[in-house]
């Protein structure tokens, strides 16, 4: 009797233990091969711009604001080596809302063949192509020129849009291509198509997405054209961007230009006016270094003009907008950290009410 329970007992124990034992050997065995298996890189980012201004309407009231303006968070990586992800997110201190900025499947054949799908910056003006984190001045997209292409809420317009595109890099030659959804751009179905052409006659700029400066980090000399369509309506650019380095120390100046038409399609106030028409030019320069300090100072002015015409109600009557931009600039690591005190001055011919701004910009990344 005793034997009996003693045999079951045994076995019970042989066969609760061999499992662990059999777990325990894999575990042993897997260990190993995962410390060699490396896992794909991710790349996570963040950036911040916030504000504080004074505002001063014609015949009105001055009124001081903070701003958040904007947060973003950056992450991206590889499914496979020549398959990568990205995904950015937007948050909008107008709104007070986070979205979704980017997200996109990257397929990297070559420098010449990139294939993107998902949402991101069709192709258009450099200006959309840098974006307000990676452009040269404070007050981007505020002179009715710049970035009035059609784009979807994300929530609030930041130039892209849901499609598929192809991008090719031919040593200083760089082409886009793609259709684009029209019903989340403008409302209506019909595909809305995209492409951009680029030369640098001096120093190649690298990638899809461009900067407004390189902080004298090249010698530019960039000429581009842009245009998107759909259902016979368009909207065309051109883009130019002179940067010539002065010293090593990081001492340049730069000249930024574009003129732009958009013929009911995009535009600064579209719901009202079918026909926008502009062109600004913008300069800067950057001091070598001072004694003591870890960046330099910069300052930058900007003048623009644009034209509201072909109004949506018969007999309201056409306008101008002139915009003024000043900026003196502490950069202390480029589009990392920078502090821009800025000065804006916008007037209008009629409709809108003329007014002016003053204050101080913070931007950071990582």
């Amino acid at each position: 009797m005793l034997s009996a329970v003693v045999r079951h007992d045994s076995g019970a124990r042989a066969r609760h233990f061999r499992p662990a034992l059999l777990a325990s050997a894999v575990i042993l065995i897997a260990a190993p091969l995962c410390a060699q298996t490396a896992l794909p890189p991710v790349s996570v980012g963040a950036g911040m711009q916030t504000s504080a201004f004074s505002n001063t309407p014609d015949g009105g009231d001055t009124t001081s604001n903070f701003a958040l303006n904007s947060v973003r968070l950056y992450v991206s990586g590889e499914a496979t080596k020549n398959v990568k992800f990205m995904f950015n997110t937007e948050y909008d201190g107008g709104s007070n809302h986070v979205g979704v900025l980017d997200a996109a499947a990257q397929f990297v054949l070559s420098d010449k063949v990139n294939i993107w799908a998902g949402r991101f910056l069709p192709p258009s003006d450099r200006a959309n192509m840098y974006g307000p984190y990676y452009s040269h001045h404070f007050k981007v997209y505020t002179d009715g020129v710049q970035d009035g292409y059609p784009s979807v809420g994300t929530p609030g317009p930041t130039g892209r849009d849901n499609g598929v595109m192809y991008w090719g890099q031919f040593d200083k030659i760089k082409v886009s291509g793609g259709v684009f959804d029209g019903l989340s751009a403008t409302g209506k179905t019909n595909i809305l198509s995209a492409g951009r052409v680029q030369v640098d006659f001096w120093d190649p700029e690298g990638g899809y997405y461009l900067n407004g400066t390189y902080y004298g980090g090249k010698n530019l000399l960039s000429v581009g054209v842009a245009g998107q369509v759909q259902d016979g309506n368009g909207a065309y650019n051109g883009d130019f961007l002179l940067e010539k380095k002065l010293s090593d120390k990081g001492s340049f100046f730069s000249i930024e230009a574009e003129l732009a038409k958009y013929d009911k399609l995009g535009g600064y106030d579209s719901h009202n006016y079918q026909t926008n028409t502009g062109g600004y030019v913008l300069g800067s320069y950057m001091f070598p270094p001072m004694m003591g300090l870890t960046g330099n100072f910069e300052v930058l002015g900007k003048f623009a003009k644009a034209n509201f015409t072909n109004p949506v109600i018969v007999g309201e009557p056409d306008y101008d907008q002139k915009t003024t931009e000043v900026n003196f600039n502490y950069v202390i690591s480029e589009f990392k950290a920078r502090i821009m005190v800025f000065f804006l001055n916008t007037s209008y011919s009629a409709v809108k009410t003329s007014f002016k701004q003053f204050g101080v910009g913070v931007q950071l990344q990582m």
